[in-house]
């Protein structure tokens, strides 16, 4: 029998397990779960795009309650030698070594350039990038000041999960950040920045999560930017063939 060809990049992000949506998490995640298996077989490697967690702070000794089946079937795909990077989210910012540590992925804290089959792509979870959104810039220094990730590793895990978890749920939902749709190639922030990139450089495919939408942007010079969608509603993923990049959905 012919051994099949691992040559698919997928791309995936913004599950925000733990956070209660229209899906249950744990219903999301196993399914999420379902979906890795599903495309191991093919997978040359696995991108996960940031926002997997809605939370996630590693304490000296803990480490947030739940994930059991996503953490497991991750490290357990990397021990099988699966290739899975994880791009750290506005989200899921505070790993410090526990998940590279217990899983294996590779964890990225900055943007990346990546050549795929020849293909280049620029990658990022999409937060903070270019010179917008200067409110969330300034608290995004807040957390990851080392200071204040000192102090607030002194709290009670029970305290500080709970916080975190009420102040995404607001913003989330209360102030209505999850249903922000496309807002045109001139207003929208990630669009903009990388047309900046390439003044400078050819990219051949721009790939961010962080938007929630599923959505495709015509670029100068044959390149394209992708938004990933999420894992609340959405359900979809970003698979590279290494010739053609598409945009799918994996929802039962």
């Amino acid at each position: 029998m012919k051994k099949l060809e691992k040559k698919h990049i997928y791309f995936v992000s913004d599950a925000h397990f733990g956070l209660p949506a229209e899906v249950d998490t744990l219903t999301r995640e196993k399914m999420f779960v379902e979906w890795l298996l599903t495309v191991e077989k093919s997978a040359e490697r696995i991108i996960l795009l940031g926002d997997i967690f809605d939370f996630w702070f590693e304490y000296k000794k803990v480490v947030p309650k739940g994930f059991t089946r996503l953490l497991g079937t991750l490290a357990s795909m990397v021990d099988r030698g699966a290739k899975i990077d994880f791009y750290i989210g506005n989200h899921d910012m505070w790993t410090f070594g526990y998940l590279a540590q217990e899983t294996g992925m590779n964890v990225i804290y900055e943007p990346q350039i990546k050549t795929y089959h020849g293909k280049r792509f620029y990658i990022a979870h999409g937060d903070g990038l270019g010179p917008y959104d200067k409110g969330y810039k300034r608290l995004k220094a807040v957390f990851t000041n080392k200071f204040a990730r000192f102090l607030f590793r002194w709290l009670h895990p029970d305290i500080g999960v709970w916080l975190a978890h009420t102040w995404s749920h607001k913003s989330r939902y209360d102030d209505g950040e999850d249903f922000v749709p496309f807002l045109g190639e001139d207003k929208e922030w990630l669009v903009k920045y990388a047309k900046t990139v390439l003044e400078t450089e050819h990219i051949d495919y721009f790939v961010f999560g962080h938007r929630h939408i599923t959505n495709s942007v015509d670029l100068p010079g044959n390149s394209k930017l992708y938004y990933t969608g999420d894992w609340l509603k959405n359900f979809s993923y970003l698979d590279f063939d290494g010739e053609q990049i598409e945009l799918k959905y994996y929802k039962k």
